[in-house]
């Protein structure tokens, strides 16, 4: 008998055709390939999913603390004064304001809500903490706004969100009235769960996360870096947290959230059956994913009080 694991794999016709459309611009062995490849790579994938603008949204770029480049966007409905922090993913080795420029623009428009996007430092050229720095110090600057802030972030953005929460808790600051993490790296263990389950699953594999974190060379005790570390979650914002089933860091939004509740904290948590990491590129193409993303929005929305 062979003893091999299959690959899991969902059965949604969309999700495996963005699935499909990836791999031709990103093959499933990239990491193999120098970083300035993969870039290219990733950019080439991000331009693809691309899609229009919402009517009569506004974007405006601007530079926080003389280096950190952010983009606003406010949607033509704004109904809070609240706004949304959006922190990108990409293995804190990719991203930029254009790879999540479409998903922060639509987010901004369902939850009507004012949106701001960070551009970090991104790893290798920049290892820990450069990336939690830069998101850390915009957070400050807009709470110096004095405007309530939802801080929101996927994969490794989800990463970040969830520890420039826990430091601003550790610092007495108030303004974060909500989080939002999108199949968030929370520093799981990667011997068991789902990155045992899911070690071959598309789109993102274990291997795959740890090359990542040897890459960005986050200390193993830095609770930051590694959110399932922190020993006292009590006290933190109300949540939202979205997992895909098909997904390595699955068991990492399972247990942060079960984790935050059980501290007190109100979370809603939502796992997206057929769902592969980095599907909310797929909410036009996929049913489970256009779903996946209309919670999302509704989730936000309800921490930024226009649900």
């Amino acid at each position: 008998m062979d003893s091999r694991r299959s690959k899991p794999m969902p059965t949604e016709p969309g999700i495996l055709a963005f699935h499909a459309r990836c791999e031709a611009f990103y093959p499933a062995d990239a990491v193999n390939a120098s970083v300035k490849q993969q870039r290219q790579w990733y950019d080439a994938l991000c331009a693809e999913f691309d899609a229009p603008s919402p009517e009569g949204l506004k974007r405006r770029d601007e530079v926080v603390a003389g280096r950190i480049p952010i983009r606003h966007y406010r949607p033509a409905d704004i109904a809070t004064e609240t706004r949304i922090f959006y922190i990108h993913g990409g293995g804190f080795v990719f991203g930029s304001l254009e790879s999540h420029d479409a998903i922060c623009a639509e987010l901004a428009h369902g939850a009507r809500a004012e949106l701001v996007a960070v551009d970090y430092r991104l790893a290798p050229e920049h290892a820990w903490p450069a990336a939690f720095e830069d998101s850390y110090a915009v957070l400050e600057s807009l709470l110096a706004g004095g405007r309530p802030l939802v801080v929101v972030g996927d994969s490794a953005g989800g990463n970040l969100a969830a520890g420039i929460v826990l430091r601003a808790k550790e610092e007495g600051r108030s303004g974060i009235v909500g989080q939002a993490l999108v199949y968030p790296a929370l520093g799981g263990e990667l011997a068991g769960g789902s990155y045992a389950e899911m070690a071959e699953a598309p789109g993102l594999s274990t291997a795959d996360v740890a090359y990542y974190r040897e890459v960005l060379k986050a200390p193993a005790a830095d609770v930051f870096a590694h959110p399932l570390k922190a020993g006292d979650l009590s006290g933190l914002p109300p949540a939202y947290i979205s997992a895909a089933h098909f997904d390595p860091l699955r068991d990492d939004a399972r247990t942060y959230a079960a984790r935050l509740a059980q501290a007190g904290v109100d979370v809603t948590y939502r796992e997206e059956p057929q769902m592969i990491h980095a599907w909310l590129r797929a909410r036009h193409m996929s049913p489970g994913a256009r779903d996946g993303f209309r919670h999302l929005v509704q989730g936000v929305a309800r921490l930024a009080g226009t649900a």
